[in-house]
């Protein structure tokens, strides 16, 4: 027989032979039913995933941590749920009598009511943390982790149910089924793959968040009404005897105690291992991908999409009795798992021409595709050849697959990715899977194991020595690099002089500009009063807080990314000395985060979000929500003041709305260099200083620091260079177009249809 069909090690490393499905007792409409359930249970799943992620954002702050606990918290529910569900569902049915059917379909209906209890849970979690006042960063990160698994762990929970009460329900019509884990999760695979494509293309950008998760719950409760109307349909047909004796049918099993073992093993590695390269994916793409909210869904949909081939694939040969053995998935797997390293070299796209980087995202999106299908082959084959239909087994391993899905996120975020950096941490993620196949493929053909294990090591020496992420290319290509690694980035700083620049995770943030001064003394020189405090959100270069200080006022800045505050020295020879002014601090928090849990208030707070503007969460910065959350932390005459980058138009319109909806005075001010628009909102008016006035007011520091690359000595003519183009709101701002940012609608992040298919947005 073929090494690349079914043959002796399948059945030493699986301890079952070729799996024959017996002829089925349900229609081709039914099963074409349960298909449907499945798809759209899964398609609400990765619908609610994508939306909640962003909701905490919200409420908890955008730090990595948050994302973290929501997928951690996801997989664990889902795995508590397929063991649970598992163990549970003979004595529910036993107890009751009723089909396993009529488990599911309850099971469905409390899940779509999470749509409308998480986004409450959420606001009663946010509200509580604000007890916590100043508290250490410690305790605020675990409370807000509590309160994040309260709020969505048990639907979770029902989510993971579905799996072995469906399964139940099929041995019911079924008897002796055998691969029923694998029919449903390639239904469940499809549905959470066009959840992640839809929402994020079309659901919330015309819908919002909120309504989104509604289209979610609808799919769940139609799912609900639907598999109770099956239940009733069949429940005339069976009695609870023949039932019983049905459902709990036990097809003999092969596998001694070494082979169960071993496929709960290597379960666990593929989750592990599929999840944990996820989320290294994400940061290592950035540099091609960028950090839109659709670079992420596209990671997510290829990922999905591919591992839907793969469990197709393995249907397809379910089918044939021609199932791929373990030893040659493992053969596929240990050289797939390379390739996105070898293939995100950015020589590759510095060389291309302008045409054909357009195709770079393509290149790093296929070169995952091979690695996820092969996963999504061997996967439910495992949880098939392990369960042989049986749902409490299928539960078992399902949530040994899904636990490793847990820790690989928590692995690759905390330990990984700040120690190894991206690509060092995707080697050590594929590396076990060469491992694998070397000692665990001898009944392959000599010739075919020799010959991948030398492609295998080829690519990891080639990872190793000789590919070039972003970081290892800047490093070799520009002198004077400093490369730094914590949880949140990866953050490079090159360059000497003014051409100095600020990488994060790719992406170019800031530069040694005059515009990144005006963004503190603008708002502070036009304050009504004498200021005595600033606040700085997006600490980037460090411009702006070096610059609030020469006002001798206490300075706050709040930063996301520890790194980023690290290398305050390479760009600011002062660094040492402004570092040690006692009037200025700089803590390691999510701006937003850190209104909601501070109590004190400010003369000015400076917002600089990261470019570009239409970069996923940068909306949480420019919506209404936020706007009032820093509006009750500004003092009598306080005054906002936010930057928006030149080049977005329509994002600018809803940026400018929103803070005209929020504040009663906004005045507008185009930057020096034209890199963009200094928007100042109060309450209470904006002085209309001239620029003399503002020259006079600044202290001999502030002025020096104003000046310092400035064309010219003459302060007052330099001020007037911004104050003299100020741009007046009303004629800023289009009347027919209403359009606005807030939580729930984030315009300047969703984008697609208005800008490619021009959907008229009001």
């Amino acid at each position: 027989m073929p090494f690349g069909i079914t043959t002796k090690l399948q059945r030493e490393t699986t301890g079952v032979g070729p799996r024959f499905s017996t002829p089925s007792k349900m229609s081709q409409f039914t099963r074409s039913l349960l298909f449907v359930l499945f798809f759209l249970s899964g398609f609400s799943g990765l619908v609610y995933q994508v939306v909640w992620v962003r909701m905490a954002f919200a409420a908890f702050g955008i730090i990595i941590q948050v994302l973290s606990v929501v997928v951690s918290v996801f997989m664990l529910g889902l795995s508590l749920g397929a063991w649970a569900g598992g163990r549970s569902i003979k004595f529910l049915v036993r107890k009751t009598g009723c089909s396993a059917l009529w488990f599911y379909a309850g099971t469905e209906l409390m899940i779509g009511i999470s749509a409308f209890v998480v986004p409450a849970l959420f606001a009663i979690g946010q509200k509580l943390l604000l007890f916590a006042g100043e508290a250490d960063s410690t305790r605020c990160l675990f409370l807000s982790a509590l309160a994040l698994a309260l709020s969505i762990l048990p639907w979770c929970i029902l989510m993971g149910a579905t799996f072995p009460f469906m399964m139940a329900f099929v041995r019911e019509q079924e008897s002796r089924n055998t691969d029923s884990f694998s029919f449903l999760y390639v239904a469940n695979v499809l549905g959470a793959m066009s959840g992640t494509l839809l929402s994020a293309l079309v659901l919330v950008e015309l819908l919002g968040l909120r309504h989104t998760l509604w289209v979610a719950a609808a799919s769940n409760f139609s799912v609900a009404i639907i598999a109770a109307l099956l239940a009733l349909s069949r429940g005339a047909h069976r009695t609870p005897a023949a039932k019983e004796t049905e459902i709990f049918t036990t097809v003999p099993r092969k596998p001694q105690y070494d082979s169960e073992r071993f496929i709960l093993s290597l379960l666990f590695l593929t989750g592990f291992t599929a999840l944990g390269m996820e989320v290294i994916w994400a940061r290592a793409f950035t540099a091609v991908l960028k950090t839109q909210v659709y670079s992420f869904a596209l990671i997510l949909f290829a990922y999905l999409g591919a591992t839907f081939l793969g469990s197709s694939l393995y249907r397809r040969d379910l089918r044939r009795n021609s199932v791929r053995s373990v030893g040659f998935l493992l053969s596929i797997i240990s050289v797939a798992a390379f390739l996105p390293i070898v293939l995100n070299d950015l020589r590759l796209f510095i060389t291309l021409s302008d045409m054909m980087r357009t195709w770079s995202r393509a290149i790093v999106l296929l070169s995952i595709c091979p690695f996820c299908t092969a996963l999504g082959y061997l996967t439910p084959n495992l949880i098939d050849s392990y369960a042989l239909g049986d749902p409490a087994e299928a539960g078992r391993a399902y949530a040994v697959n899904v636990f490793g899905c847990i820790l690989g996120p928590l692995i690759a975020s905390y330990a990984l990715l700040p120690w190894l950096g991206e690509r060092i941490g995707l080697v050590v993620l594929g590396a076990p899977f060469l491992l694998l196949f070397i000692l665990a493929t001898k009944s392959l053909p000599a010739w075919y194991r020799w010959a991948n294990a030398a492609i295998s090591s080829a690519l990891l020496v080639w990872s190793l020595l000789y590919s070039m992420d972003f970081a290892r290319f800047i490093s070799r290509n520009f002198e004077n690099t400093e490369i730094r690694r914590d949880y949140a980035a990866s953050v490079v700083s090159t360059g000497r002089g003014f051409e100095k620049q600020l990488f994060v995770n790719g992406v170019g943030m800031t530069a040694l500009v005059p515009a990144t001064k005006f963004m503190a003394h603008l708002p502070l020189g036009l304050h009504s009063g004498d200021p005595e405090s600033v606040l700085i959100i997006c600490f980037g270069m460090g411009t702006s807080y070096r610059s609030a200080l020469s006002w001798d006022v206490q300075t706050t800045a709040v930063e996301l990314v520890p790194s980023v505050k690290e290398a305050f020295a390479f760009y600011h020879a002062d660094a040492p000395q402004v570092l040690r002014n006692p009037k200025g601090r700089i803590i390691i928090d999510d701006g937003r985060r850190f209104l909601n849990r501070t109590r004190e208030k400010f003369d000015v707070i400076v917002i600089d979000p990261p470019p570009p503007v239409e970069a996923a969460g940068s909306s949480l910065l420019y919506s209404e929500e936020f706007y009032a959350v820093a509006k009750a932390h500004l003092k009598t005459n306080g005054i906002v003041a936010a930057w928006v980058p030149a080049g977005t138009p329509d994002s600018g319109q809803a940026i400018l709305r929103s803070l005209v909806n929020s504040f009663s005075f906004v005045r507008c001010f185009l930057s020096v260099g034209n890199l963009g628009v200094h928007m100042l909102a109060s309450d209470e008016p904006i002085p209309n200083l001239s620029a003399e006035q503002v020259a006079t007011r600044m202290p001999a520091a502030a002025a020096i620091d104003l000046l310092e690359w400035a064309p010219s000595q003459d302060l007052a003519s330099y001020v007037n260079e911004v104050l003299f183009r100020e741009i007046q709101i009303e004629r800023a701002l289009n009347p027919d177009v209403r359009i606005r940012i807030t939580d729930d609608r984030p315009y300047n992040e969703y984008f697609l249809l208005r800008r490619y298919f021009h959907f008229p947005f009001q």
